[in-house]
């Protein structure tokens, strides 16, 4: 074959057939009188290597160590499938990051700190929710339970995060760098008064919120009508019943304090982000259920 018929074959100019040629990835097998260059089946094999490798991403050094056998080819494709692995977490992390400031009309300023945020390492990472708990925490009566479990909780994300999850892990660092979310929490755990409640207590309580306040939700009750008056009694008495407690005004006032403070959707929310950033299953939000026992108590003082 001429020079164009190889450069048409393997679907290449002859300017980038004439270079391999030069550099001796493809040498010719021969050339006429004329000094024409000439080029056979073995020629063509060779020039096709070198296209799917360089597609691939090969460098030409690279390339000419394999066909001189000076590498070898499964060992060079390993490391390379190894280098366009980071390099496609990059990519990820690119992406989230302009997908994130695509839905804002950010400084150049905010710009670079969330490019910072989505590439923090992991020991970054914990350090920036340490920071986070210690100012919630501290100077505050909490509950040692509450505290254990949110400073036990890290965003741990994987090697390979998927797309979701470094989209979490950026809306979390925004979360937790929030002064006004800061404040709800010292609120709420201020309001706790530090006081260890009992874990079966809670848990059916949050039971029967789930059950009964969450059926009406579902149902489209309105928490300030008629119809929301006995479900809300029945609710009530069981989480009295639950507690050790009586029904009563009293019961009802302290119930309704303590949801003042607790039914704001951020505190849900950071937990959903790091389900999602640490692959937990997720979970069914609650608060709309909490919310309707809120407003239900409001409709009736």
């Amino acid at each position: 074959m001429h020079i164009g018929e190889l450069a048409e074959r393997a679907g290449l100019s002859v300017k980038t057939v004439r270079y391999y040629s030069d550099l001796g990835l493809v040498p010719e097998s021969s050339r006429t009188h004329a000094g024409h260059r000439r080029y056979d089946a073995e020629s063509a094999v060779r020039l096709d290597l070198v296209r799917t490798l360089r597609e691939l991403g090969l460098d030409l050094a690279t390339i000419r160590r394999v066909l001189d056998q000076e590498t070898d080819l499964g060992g060079v494709a390993a490391r390379h499938a190894s280098a366009i692995d980071a390099q496609i977490r990059v990519l990820r992390v690119r992406r989230a990051v302009l997908r994130a400031l695509a839905r804002s009309n950010p400084s150049p300023q905010e710009v670079d700190r969330v490019n910072r945020i989505a590439r923090a390492t992991a020991e970054e990472r914990r350090r920036i929710i340490s920071e986070f708990l210690d100012s919630i925490f501290e100077g505050v009566p909490v509950n040692p339970e509450l505290e254990a479990r949110m400073r036990s909780a890290t965003p741990e994300l994987p090697d390979e995060p998927s797309d979701e999850q470094i989209e979490a892990w950026l809306e979390l660092s925004e979360l937790v760098s929030d002064p006004e979310f800061r404040s709800l929490l010292r609120g709420m755990s201020n309001a706790h008064g530090g006081e260890a409640t009992d874990p079966a207590v809670g848990a059916q309580t949050h039971e029967l919120v789930s059950e009964q306040a969450g059926a009406a939700v579902a149902a489209g009750v309105d928490p300030a009508s008629p119809e929301a008056t006995p479900i809300l009694d029945r609710l009530v008495t069981a989480m009295a019943e639950a507690s050790g407690r009586a029904s009563d005004a009293a019961y009802r006032r302290e119930v309704l304090a303590q949801l003042e403070v607790s039914t704001d959707p951020r505190p849900e929310r950071y937990w959903q982000l790091m389900a999602v950033i640490n692959g937990w299953p997720q979970f069914t939000p609650q608060t709309p259920n909490y919310v309707w026992l809120r407003d239900a108590l409001r409709a009736r003082p």
